[in-house]
């Protein structure tokens, strides 16, 4: 099959321990619509959610540099599941076009490499919940030690927090945070600062500017 000559970053992503959560695959595929009504309008993916395989699902971003603030999103959208998440950067088979799971190549393959790798015990001797292949070996090694320091942050975040964080996206003021959240300005600043949020924001920012640097 025909390789188109654009460079694509594949997101592929599960659910740990789903098999503790009741009416997993119900509950996924809601969280998975109201996503896709979020981020297709918003130009971040190329194609709509789709679960491909019990709690796995795929998709393709429509800009390799907006992969970093993608993986952010889902996380907060899809509590309270927590997800394991591969990205492939490279090369997709023929057209892009729906439904995903019928799409292949090398981006696909990156991002299946990836997210194995996270379940790998031999590879990895803490948990971390994302990883990136791709072509540059150099560019995994920043990506993958960026996002192992990023997510031991990211496994003691509380829900209360991950609440403030979200409404912060939103809002991108603190009081207005709190008016919203229904706290005091101080408890929203410290939910913040306790959940890592400068952090995750200082992820995004550079991985952006990291992808920009290597692929555009």
């Amino acid at each position: 099959m025909q390789m188109s000559t654009r460079i694509h970053a594949v997101l592929i992503a599960d659910i740990v321990s789903s098999s503790a959560e009741p009416n997993v695959r119900t509950l996924l595929n809601e969280k998975l619509r109201l996503a896709t009504g979020r981020h297709l309008p918003k130009g971040l993916i190329r194609l709509p959610y789709a679960v491909t395989a019990g709690d796995e699902f795929q998709t393709i971003s429509s800009k390799l540099e907006e992969i970093p603030g993608l993986i952010l999103d889902l996380r907060i959208w899809l509590r309270p599941f927590r997800l394991r998440i591969g990205v492939g950067i490279g090369q997709v088979s023929g057209q892009v076009r729906p439904p995903v799971n019928q799409l292949g190549g090398q981006a696909f393959q990156f991002a299946r490499s990836a997210i194995e790798s996270l379940t790998n015990p031999s590879t990895r001797k803490f948990e971390v919940l994302t990883g990136f292949q791709t072509n540059s070996e150099e560019f995994d090694t920043i990506a993958n030690l960026v996002y192992g320091l990023h997510d031991t942050l990211l496994l003691n975040i509380s829900e209360k927090q991950w609440e403030t964080i979200d409404v912060y996206l939103a809002k991108s003021r603190v009081g207005l945070t709190a008016k919203k959240l229904r706290i005091s300005k101080s408890t929203a600043s410290r939910n913040l600062k306790r959940g890592y949020f400068w952090q995750l924001a200082a992820t995004v920012e550079n991985m952006r500017n990291i992808i920009r640097a290597y692929f555009l």
